[in-house]
């Protein structure tokens, strides 16, 4: 049997309360990486993480109850980097605003067949190429991401940084998409029914 002192609680139990773990984010479409750029080399923002592949795993109950409940579970491979990550349900709003709480893993695979022995399988993947950049002295990030579906970039930070930001990049709060990467590509699915389940690349680009 298990006991913790109440006055000497273990580090892990008090982690939400030692920073902020919420998420607040937008997506803007952009027509191409090449515009994305040079859009971002203007506004004065330069790479603070390169261009990396990414694969995702969106992993859930058989019945969907994550989705059902707004809730997100992701494995998601970049580079030589593993990552888990919970998302909680999104705050109603003109910004995408949620939970969000990522630890990294050595092991992928076996990390996978942890969860699917707990009953969560992959439901959904996704693959994208993402450039991350930051502003000198700013908090805050925006990444350029090249998905199967078009570009888009995502900023993130706090809303007043993020409205700064957009109308620097040439865009207002009409621009903002809040979907997920999944959300669009079941939409974009319905218009096109012949795309493949999985938002995915053909093959490997360069």
């Amino acid at each position: 049997m298990c006991t913790v002192c109440p006055d000497k609680p273990l580090s892990w139990l008090s982690v939400g309360t030692q920073r902020s773990n919420r998420e607040v984010e937008v997506k803007l479409k952009i027509a191409d990486p090449q515009s994305a750029r040079r859009m971002l080399r203007k506004a004065g923002f330069h790479v603070h993480k390169p261009r990396t592949f990414e694969d995702n795993l969106i992993l859930d109950t058989a019945s969907l109850a994550l989705r059902q409940a707004g809730t997100l579970l992701r494995l998601r491979e970049a580079g030589k980097e593993a990552l888990v990550t919970y998302k909680g349900p999104a705050a109603p709003g003109r910004y995408k605003s949620r939970e969000e709480l990522e630890f990294s893993v050595s092991d992928a695979p076996r990390a996978a067949l942890v969860f699917e022995r707990l009953g969560f399988a992959p439901v959904f993947r996704y693959q994208k190429y993402r450039t991350e950049y930051t502003r000198p002295h700013e908090r805050g990030v925006v990444t350029l991401d090249e998905t199967p579906i078009g570009c888009f970039l995502e900023i993130e930070g706090a809303p007043g940084w993020i409205d700064r930001t957009a109308r620097r990049l040439g865009f207002s709060a009409a621009d903002y998409v809040t979907a997920s990467y999944a959300g669009l590509y079941f939409e974009q699915r319905k218009q096109q029914p012949d795309l493949p389940p999985d938002m995915v690349f053909p093959r490997r680009a360069t």
